[in-house]
C-alpha cells in the first residue's frame, strides 16, 4: 500500500516515511499549494486537501503545522512557513529577546482526502522557544524548539516522529487508515 504524501517540503515527506517505515510505501507529489487564510491549520490543511485531490484524482495526505508562540499572541500561528522564509529563526528569537515566559506549541493537521471526502488528524506537542538555536537535525524551527529538554535539531529524525506534533497527527492518521481504509 502506498501512501501519497503532496508537499513542496522534502523533509517533511521523509518525516513521513520513517513514521510509516514497515506499514506502507510513502510516494512523494512535489506540489506547492495554495493556503487560505486561517488561523487553524485544520482548516487550511483541509483547503489543501480537496485541491490536490481536484487536481490528483488519487487518495492522499498534506498537511499544515502552525508554531505558536504564548506572548506573541499565538504568532506566527498557522503562518509559520511564511516567517520562517521572511525572518527565519535568528528573527523569532529576536521578538523573543527579554521575554522569559517563552511557553510555545506546535500544532499539526493531517488531511486525507479521498473520494469519500476530506478527514482532518491533529497532533500538538507543547514545550519553549530555546534561547539560541541547537543540534543539526531536522528543519524549519526545529533549532529552537524545546521539549524535554532538547530542541527537536537534537535529536534523530526517527525519535522526532514519534513525539512530534507531526507524528502525533499521523499516529492519529495511521490507526484510522489501517482501520477504515487498508
Amino acid at each position: 500500500m502506498d501512501i501519497t504524501v503532496v508537499t513542496g517540503n522534502p523533509n517533511k515527506v521523509l518525516e513521513v516515511a520513517s513514521f510509516f517505515e514497515g506499514v506502507a510505501d510513502v510516494v512523494h507529489v512535489k506540489m506547492d499549494l495554495e493556503e487560505i487564510k486561517s488561523s487553524d491549520v485544520g482548516v487550511v490543511a483541509e483547503k489543501k486537501a480537496e485541491t490536490a485531490y481536484e487536481i490528483m484524482k488519487k487518495p492522499l495526505i498534506v498537511d499544515d503545522t502552525g508554531f505558536y508562540i504564548q506572548k506573541l499572541n499565538g504568532f506566527p500561528g498557522a503562518h509559520a512557513a511564511y516567517v520562517l522564509d521572511t525572518i527565519g529563526v535568528e528573527g523569532i528569537l529576536k521578538l523573543m529577546d527579554g521575554i522569559t515566559d517563552r511557553s510555545s506549541y506546535f500544532e499539526t493537521a493531517i488531511a486525507y482526502a479521498d473520494n469519500e471526502g476530506v478527514f482532518v488528524f491533529k497532533g500538538r506537542v507543547d514545550g519553549n522557544v530555546a534561547l539560541k538555536p541547537r543540534g543539526s537535525e531536522g528543519f524549519g524551527y526545529d533549532p529552537v524548539f524545546e521539549t524535554g529538554g532538547k530542541t527537536f535539531a537534537e535529536i534523530s529524525v526517527s525519535e522526532k516522529s514519534k513525539t512530534s506534533h507531526r507524528g502525533r497527527a499521523l499516529s492519529a492518521f495511521r490507526d484510522w487508515y489501517l482501520k477504515n481504509r487498508a
